[in-house]
């Protein structure tokens, strides 16, 4: 079929992904190729001390990027999209979303609905968390990070938080929106395994975890258990629920979209980074590196001991995944190219940003390994991995002896946006002894062709593939779990499904790290980690 008979006869597949920047849909054909896109621009906004998206800004994006998809299709197609053989909801990882009876009603949560939020959105990247992450690894003896959802939970009972009285329903953004869409509380296991950990046997919550909570927090008499208020936790090709008319017309304002069509489970960005690059066979991963960065490496086998710079998660399909999370990846770099390009306009000189990023980028791969001694930190946020919990401060430090110039300069700022990444995966590859095949990098870091790559490959003293498909992100990700579900004809696992189905051997352009690059950037991480204090003082004095 062409793309516009694909799109008439409803056997197009649609993927919606919520970015920390970026709300992307893809629109994808039989062959698992995209032939449409539509997005909307967000940000996040600190509210009260927590970082949030309003439930109006999540459903005015939702519209928006789908117009924009429509848009586009009646541009590129000249045809509408009536029905969909498919739709794959993915969104960042974690947070807090609670729901009850009491909640704020709004124009798309209006008094009809009878749970409505009871807080503000808390997302991920908040680390106000710290007591109750620390009392929870401790009970559970598993690292449970600042950002999981329990977390959350656990922090807004500690604060005495009246709402928390009131919950019916807890669950992340991606559950959320498909809730929303299809009247069903479930979620894919690898966004679940963000909310507490699961048992990769039994593919849902960790029975003995959810009764020690329950326990714990049974003194304060709330009229609910933890397992009553989790969505139904689901692995890859399971049934998650149909797009209701409702559903539909939250999508589609324009109304053309009808009801009835099916949503795989919801799944979070790091589950749709995995698929994606083809990275959920064990001994694979992939590193994703935009706003924040991560790198998931499917385990052979659980981890020795608990660490607090290694999550726990899984695969769509409920493999365990050794998780690397770090807050903060290009947002500080990308300010600085920004001021470059505002300096050239001064000037006025007009240059695209892309050229700004790429004559930049490859400046930096002219500079000094070791970046000359000067270092960088990108914490514009709070660093958990590094040590910085309670906030982040953006820092460029050197000595009055170092070489300071431009492509040193550019050249520390990149491997800021993955030196955390790297402390977490030493502690992987050194003292846990995890072993992989092959890593795919994906993710803004790597528009500029092979630079991205260079610096990763040194850093992690791997290989790094890049495939050309990366570009397309999570969104394209989900829409391979939402064709997944529908696709499938010879029911093959999602680790062979990828594998033989929609790459077919494809496993991108590979860089080999180079000596001389791994041992200058094992120098620059020497000094970075000495001088993580200083910006800890930062931070403390900025208080």
């Amino acid at each position: 079929m062409t793309a516009r008979q694909t799109i008439e006869s409803g056997k197009a597949i649609l993927g919606i992904e919520f970015g920390s920047t970026r709300i992307k849909a893809v629109l994808i054909d039989q062959e698992n190729k995209p032939i449409a896109q539509g997005s909307h621009e967000w940000e996040n906004q600190l509210v009260d001390g927590l970082w949030t998206y309003s439930t109006e800004a999540i459903w005015y994006g939702v519209e928006d990027c789908y117009a924009d998809l429509r848009r586009n299709v009646k541009r590129e197609y000249d045809c509408e999209i009536e029905q969909l053989a498919s739709i794959g909801i993915s969104a960042m990882m974690h947070g807090y979303m609670a729901f009850g009876p009491n909640g704020k009603a709004t124009r798309w949560a209006p008094v009809s609905e009878s749970e409505k939020i009871l807080a503000p959105f808390r997302t991920w990247r908040n680390t106000n968390t710290g007591k109750a992450a620390a009392e929870l690894s401790k009970l559970f003896n598993y690292n449970i990070p600042l950002r999981w959802s329990i977390s959350h939970l656990y922090q807004a009972i500690l604060n005495g938080e009246e709402h928390v009285k009131d919950i019916t329903y807890l669950t992340t953004l991606a559950g959320y929106i498909h809730w929303r869409l299809t009247d069903k509380k479930v979620l894919g296991i690898g966004d679940a395994s963000g909310m507490i950990p699961v048992d990769p046997n039994t593919k849902t919550y960790n029975a003995e975890m959810v009764r020690k909570f329950n326990e714990l927090v049974a003194p304060y008499g709330f009229p609910w258990k933890l397992e009553d208020i989790l969505p139904e936790c689901l692995v890859a090709g399971q049934d998650a629920g149909v797009l209701t008319e409702h559903g539909a017309q939250r999508l589609d304002v324009s109304g053309h979209l009808k009801g009835g069509c099916p949503l795989c489970p919801p799944e979070g960005d790091a589950g749709t980074g995995m698929t994606a690059t083809n990275s959920v066979k064990v001994r694979t991963g992939n590193v994703s590196a935009g706003t924040s960065s991560f790198s998931m490496i499917v385990l052979e086998k659980d981890v020795t001991k608990p660490n607090e710079m290694i999550d726990i998660v899984t695969t769509p399909d409920g493999n365990l995944v050794a998780m690397v999370h770090c807050n903060n990846c290009t947002s500080d770099i990308n300010a600085w190219v920004k001021l470059f390009k505002e300096y050239q306009e001064l000037l006025g000189v007009k240059v695209d940003m892309n050229e700004v990023y790429a004559k930049l980028y490859n400046h930096a791969l002219t500079g000094d390994v070791d970046c000359g001694g000067v270092i960088s930190y990108n914490f514009i946020s709070g660093e958990p991995v590094a040590g910085l919990t309670d906030g982040g401060r953006p820092l460029v430090m050197r000595s009055p002896n170092d070489r300071f110039n431009l492509a040193n300069f550019m050249r520390a700022n990149l491997y800021a946006t993955i030196a955390v990444l790297k402390l977490g995966n030493d502690v992987l590859f050194k003292e846990e002894n995890v072993k992989v095949d092959r890593i795919t990098g994906h993710g803004g870091l790597f528009k500029t062709p092979g630079v991205g790559q260079k610096v990763l490959a040194a850093a992690l003293n791997s290989p790094i593939s890049v495939m050309e498909t990366a570009g397309e992100g999570g969104a394209w990700g989900i829409a391979l779990l939402a064709a997944y579900l529908v696709n499938n004809p010879d029911k093959l696992n999602l680790a062979d499904y990828l594998e033989k189905v929609v790459f077919a051997g494809n496993t991108g352009i590979e860089i080999a790290p180079e000596p001389a690059d791994v041992e200058g950037f094992n120098r620059y991480i020497e000094t970075y980690k000495a001088c993580i204090p200083v910006d800890q003082a930062a931070v403390e004095y900025k208080k």
